[in-house]
């Protein structure tokens, strides 16, 4: 039987896929994968189960590489910007 990975083992992961996901360069979908990685990684966060938790590294380990490759040809063929991304925060001047 394979030993769980570590709870450090498993932020890391969680952190390489929220970094990846903030590569995107399209807001859809950059929005999309940070939503979904941490509603996946909260539905396992009380997880006690070892086998459990070694699927679930394993799985999101090789979604991480996916993620990755998806990540980069997105940023080849990245489109217009958003006005939502877009968005600055006013300078009011004062008329002091």
């Amino acid at each position: 039987m394979a030993t769980p990975p570590t709870r450090q083992s498993l932020l890391h992961l969680y952190s390489s896929m929220l970094r990846t996901s903030q590569s995107f360069s399209s807001y859809n979908f950059r929005q999309y994968f940070v939503r979904r990685t941490k509603s996946t990684f909260r539905e396992i966060q009380n997880e006690t189960d070892p086998a459990k938790l070694s699927a679930f590294y394993d799985e999101k380990t090789k979604e991480l590489a996916a993620l990755k490759r998806s990540a980069i040809v997105n940023q080849l063929y990245g489109g217009w910007r958003l006005v939502v991304e877009d968005q600055k925060p006013s300078k009011e001047k004062s008329n002091s």
